[in-house]
């Protein structure tokens, strides 16, 4: 009887930055979200009357209203992405408002519309993100059986350590700092925490913003976890209340970033972007909608949040007419779509979406 050599695995997972061609996404879900928890790093970044309302409908599910307006605008957005000939993945449906337990705390659930918060693809790897908000401590499970059909394809699959999650990994009476103080963040250096959203993908750079979910221990866990062959640089914002670089700082091709110009001062961004083309994002359109306003878990720079399907076509909300006209003279393709709705459950294109596989390879962009 011969041996025959297994046929070597390709992996499914595939994607080293922003804008090569795109493949195949994952696209969060809306069934089963619930209101996030009442906790200091989930009130932290937003407005102390917002903090209260969520907090007193913490634990319990969206209104079914909000969720079958997002749910219209998410299924419209699939359809786009099929048509475009992108394969299109989901997470399990589930029950986010089971309560869960660790030896320290328990909480409910959140929701699973954001995959780019709590995965993280580098090249043919992808980790589980140690996220600070104790509801979305147990969210990719959401996402296990996803993950478990990409690792036996052939593709890495990697989990940063769990946090703990106790009182010491977050600053006791923390206060937002007010313009012209000092930067301060809710979260210690008491373990290595971090959001996938605060970083973007450049090839072998990668940028990074510091915030309320990403301590400066979790970017190190990932600078040596990834090794030499990679390197992270860290964007200043001036943001009060940080958390996400994708309404910040975002990569659309080779030498062209777009920019938020309230959150960055450009003159001190890192020296190596010196040759690239940088884009000030125009002034987002006003949003009238006051349930809309009230309800929403992201400021007005959602307008920001758009998708790179190569580096040319770019989907982008169509409310924001100001954005479509800027990607227009900047020599993009906008691709307009309805997305307005996401902003209750964090976020818009880009949050909803996580990218599997890009057609490229590993490349340096900078010298």
């Amino acid at each position: 009887m011969t041996d025959h050599a297994a046929e070597p695995l390709v992996s499914p997972v595939n994607s080293h930055n922003e804008w090569d061609p795109l493949e195949e996404i994952i696209v969060g879900r809306l069934e089963g979200a619930t209101m996030p928890s009442n906790h200091p790093v989930v009130a932290c970044n937003v407005p102390p009357w917002v903090a209260r309302l969520q907090g007193l409908a913490a634990g319990f599910k969206y209104p079914r209203m909000m969720i079958e307006t997002a749910q219209r605008e998410l299924d419209q957005f699939i359809v786009l992405l099929e048509a475009l000939g992108i394969t299109v993945t989901r997470p399990d449906a589930v029950d986010h408002r089971k309560r869960f337990a660790t030896p320290d705390w328990s909480s409910r659930g959140f929701c699973n519309a954001c995959p780019r918060d709590s995965l993280l693809v580098i090249g043919d790897e992808i980790i589980e993100t140690p996220m600070a908000w104790p509801c979305r401590y147990f969210e990719t499970h959401s996402y296990r059986a996803v993950l478990k059909d990409y690792f036996r394809r052939g593709a890495r699959w990697t989990a940063a350590p769990k946090p703990q999650l106790t009182d010491a990994l977050f600053e006791a009476d923390f206060r937002i700092p007010e313009a012209g103080e000092p930067m301060r963040y809710i979260l210690t250096e008491f373990e290595p925490v971090f959001d996938a959203a605060d970083f973007v993908r450049a090839g072998r750079d990668l940028f990074v913003t510091r915030s309320n979910v990403t301590n400066l221990m979790g970017i190190d866990w990932l600078r040596r976890h990834l090794g030499p062959g990679y390197r992270i640089h860290e964007i200043e914002s001036r943001c009060r209340t940080p958390m996400h670089i994708d309404t910040t700082f975002l990569l659309l091709a080779p030498g062209k970033v777009l920019v938020n110009p309230e959150y960055i001062d450009v003159d001190r961004l890192p020296d190596i972007l010196g040759s690239w083309d940088i884009l000030i994002a125009p002034e987002p359109d006003p949003i009238d909608e006051r349930l809309l306003k009230i309800t929403s878990m992201c400021g007005k720079w959602l307008s920001m949040n758009i998708l790179m399907i190569d580096d040319k076509r770019v989907i982008a909300e169509r409310h924001h007419t100001e954005m479509l006209r800027a990607l227009e003279r900047w020599g993009f393709e906008p691709i307009p779509c309805d997305l307005l709705h996401y902003a209750p459950f964090g976020g818009s294109f880009h949050c909803a979406t996580l990218d599997i596989r890009r057609r490229g390879t590993l490349e340096s962009y900078f010298p």
